[in-house]
C-alpha cells in the first residue's frame, strides 16, 4: 500500500491486519510493486527516490535517486532484472534492479509521465503521459515504436493484457480505452466513471478490466463487449452525515469529511 505519509504498510490480505510499517521516504509514496519472486518490494516517491525493500527483514537495502522530479510509477520486468520508472520530469528510465544503473532513458513525451509498465514478455514498454498519449518503446534500442492518440486529457494508467496483445489506458477524461497493440487501433472506449480514473488492471485471464476512479467506484468491464459488468463502492464512514451549520471546521477539514461521505444540505 502506498501513502501520503512516506510510510509503506504491508497487510495480511486474509485478516486485514497491518503486518509491517516501512518508514523511509520523505515524500508521498506514489507506487509500490513486488518483485516477481516476491522477495523484494520496490517503491517510488515524490522525494525523487526509489527504494528496494527486503521482505524477509523489512529493511531498505537499496536507495537510488535517478530522476529530477517526482517519480510516479515503478514496475519490475517479468524476469526481475530490470525496473521501469516514470517521472514528472517527462522521462522514462530502465534501471538494473541489482545495481540501480540506468540502462536506457526514453525521451519523447512532452509532459509529465504517470505510468510505465513492461509487456508480459519483457521486450517492450508502455508509458502514459499528460501529453494525452500512450507510447510503446523497444526495451533494447530505446526506440519509440508506436504512439497512441485518442484520450482528451492526461493519462494516468496503462496496462498490457496477459497475452500482450492489448493495451488498456485511462485517465482524466473519465474513459478506459482498449487498444490493439499490433495495429494501434482503439478497439473500445468505455465511458461510465464520473471523475478521473487513477488506476486499472486486467484480470488474470484477460477477459475483464477493473478501473478505479476518484468518483469513489471500481468498475469491472467486459473486454470483448465493453459492457460494465459491475460497479463496486465501499460505504464511507460519514456517508449521509449533514455537516451544514457545523462550526469550527476549516475548508480542508470540510473537504476531507465530504470525501468520506458527508454532505452539506438544508434540512
Amino acid at each position: 500500500m502506498h501513502s501520503f505519509s512516506g510510510h509503506i504498510r504491508i497487510w495480511d490480505i486474509n485478516t486485514g491486519e497491518c503486518l509491517h510499517n516501512l518508514p523511509g521516504h520523505t515524500g508521498w509514496v506514489t507506487s509500490v510493486t513486488f518483485s516477481p519472486d516476491g522477495q523484494y518490494l520496490a517503491s517510488s516517491s515524490m522525494d525523487k527516490t526509489i527504494k528496494i525493500w527486503d521482505i524477509a527483514t523489512n529493511k531498505c537495502v537499496k536507495d537510488w535517486q535517478v530522476h529530477t522530479n517526482w517519480i510516479w510509477s515503478i514496475s519490475w520486468s517479468p524476469d526481475g532484472q530490470k525496473l521501469a520508472t516514470a517521472s514528472l520530469d517527462k522521462i522514462v528510465k530502465i534501471l538494473d534492479a541489482n545495481t540501480g544503473e540506468c540502462l536506457k532513458t526514453f525521451f519523447g513525451h512532452t509532459n509529465w509521465v504517470w505510468s510505465a509498465v513492461f509487456s508480459p514478455d519483457g521486450k517492450i514498454l508502455a508509458s502514459s503521459s499528460s501529453d494525452q498519449t500512450v507510447r510503446i518503446w523497444d526495451i533494447d534500442t530505446g526506440e519509440s515504436l508506436k504512439v497512441f492518440h485518442g484520450h482528451t486529457n492526461q493519462i494516468f494508467g496503462v496496462r498490457f493484457s496477459p497475452d500482450g496483445k492489448l493495451i488498456a489506458s485511462a485517465g482524466t477524461d473519465q474513459t478506459v480505452r482498449i487498444w490493439d497493440l499490433n495495429t494501434g487501433e482503439c478497439m473500445k472506449v468505455l465511458p461510465g466513471h464520473t471523475n478521473q480514473i487513477r488506476t486499472l488492471a486486467f484480470s488474470i485471464g484477460g477477459n475483464a478490466i477493473a478501473s478505479g476512479s476518484a468518483d469513489g467506484t471500481i468498475k469491472i468491464w467486459d473486454v470483448q463487449t465493453g459492457e460494465c459488468l459491475r460497479t463496486l463502492q465501499a460505504k464511507r464512514p460519514y456517508e449521509g452525515m449533514n455537516i451544514a451549520g457545523i462550526t469550527g471546521l476549516n475548508e480542508a477539514e470540510k473537504a476531507t469529511l465530504k470525501a468520506l461521505g458527508a454532505e452539506v444540505y438544508s434540512s
